[in-house]
């Protein structure tokens, strides 16, 4: 039922009941509630409706208990008028502010999809799925950023967090975001894109702060200390995978029940704060068995607390989820972190899990003496006479692996350390 339609019900019961109740309890004046309650629910025309299902209420009222002609009803239909005419100037104003807020919403969602491209769910031989949560409740983006892209044989990932958080963040994002899809088009070497990115960032900071100089609400949000912590895999269809940590959260992979941080074996500065190490580019290679998953994230899930101040577990709670798919893994994360905090997150979330599958095999003539048309036992869900991946793990050459530690909650950043936004 409309809610016009129902709020006008109100002065046809109060009538009821005025008429029928003792006369030393009048209920006329109360039908002026009617249009009140419309001007929160209703359009400017449903307030006129309930409107105009009120007056004669509040007439047929006066008349029964014997108020018409005296100077109670003038000033009882003046201020129904009043209130009638307050109502639908408010029933407009709420209506427009509903428009704006919605267009916002439109243009932050237009906005996630033109810098946060949709992740594919599956590119070469990985299922991928991906996570967003800003920190800012009516905002689609924030501080957290990810792409992928596939240049060959090979697709290369990255995820990171730049300092600040929300939509103060998003300029700095985007020019994160650009730089790494150009260099990947390029197909350049994994140190070189690090390198064009840091370039390109520093750039963009020193012409972004000019322009906030110059303008008449200059801003100190861009300076020459501005960084991003980031993590960027080269994840070919087979073998191992390698990764450049840039003081970000190291990466967790799951495999066999377990969970294992990926932690670089030299401790590299963010972007942006390249020349506390001269500029040198750190490059680790990890195994990536088939049936793993390797789950990136920001620090906004490591760092989110509970009312207690506890830090959200991540590393333990995935060892019950180890057997999930990407999709399911983000979400049963998503739901505990919620549960978890209690509350509105106070930092961007971001994660991306990708799973190693077997690539489909292709299509084999039927073997001799077998007619076409006639399936084998399948096994796992390959289809007949498709081989199960039997591949051993390549050796790790470079990277340091540890079981994280439960007891050890991760330190909190501060804007402005290299140790992450």
């Amino acid at each position: 039922m409309p809610p016009a339609v129902t709020i006008s019900l109100l002065p046809v019961v109060l009538l009821v009941f005025d008429v029928v109740n003792t006369p030393s309890i009048r209920l006329g004046p109360m039908m002026v509630a009617a249009p009140t309650c419309a001007a929160a629910f209703c359009s400017p025309a449903g307030v006129l409706g309930v409107s105009a299902v009120t007056m004669p209420c509040v007439v047929l009222a006066s008349w029964s208990n014997q108020q018409l002609g005296t100077e109670n009803f003038l000033v009882q239909m003046v201020t129904t008028v009043l209130i009638i005419a307050a109502a639908v100037a408010a029933a407009s104003v709420r209506m427009r502010r509903e428009r704006q807020l919605a267009q916002a919403r439109w243009v932050a969602e237009v906005t996630q999809r033109v810098l946060l491209h949709p992740l594919p769910r599956r590119i070469g031989s990985l299922d991928v799925a991906s996570l967003y949560e800003s920190a800012e409740e009516e905002a689609a983006v924030g501080g957290d950023l990810y792409a992928i892209a596939r240049h060959g044989d090979c697709s290369r990932l990255l995820l990171g967090d730049v300092q600040g958080k929300g939509l103060a963040s998003l300029d700095m994002v985007s020019s994160v975001l650009n730089g790494f899809r150009q260099s990947v088009r390029h197909g350049s070497p994994l140190p070189t894109v690090v390198r064009e990115l840091a370039a390109g960032f520093h750039e963009d900071v020193r012409e972004m702060s000019a322009a906030a100089e110059a303008s008449l609400c200059g801003s100190g949000a861009y300076t020459d200390e501005s960084f991003v912590t980031a993590v960027m895999c080269e994840l070919p269809d087979e073998g191992p995978i390698r990764l450049v940590n840039l003081g970000h959260p190291e990466p967790l992979l799951l495999h066999d029940g377990k969970v294992t941080a990926l932690e670089p074996t030299v401790p590299v500065p963010p972007l942006g704060l390249e020349d506390l190490n001269g500029g040198e580019v750190v490059v680790d290679t990890t195994d990536f068995p088939t049936g793993a998953t390797l789950v990136l994230y920001t620090d906004g899930v490591t760092e989110a607390r509970n009312p207690a101040g506890d830090f959200y577990p991540l590393a333990d709670r995935l060892r019950d989820w180890t057997g999930l798919s990407p999709d399911a893994l983000l979400a049963a994360v998503r739901a505990d972190l919620r549960r978890h905090v209690d509350g509105p997150l106070t930092d961007d979330v971001a994660m991306v899990a990708l799973q190693r599958t077997p690539a489909p095999e292709p299509a084999r003539p039927p073997a001799a003496g077998r007619p076409a048309n006639t399936r084998a036992d399948s096994h796992d869900g390959e289809p007949a006479g498709s081989p199960v991946s039997r591949t051993r793990p390549t050796p790790v050459s470079r990277i340091r692996r540890r079981p994280p530690s439960a007891a050890t909650p991760p330190a909190p950043s501060e804007a402005g350390s290299p140790a992450g936004p």
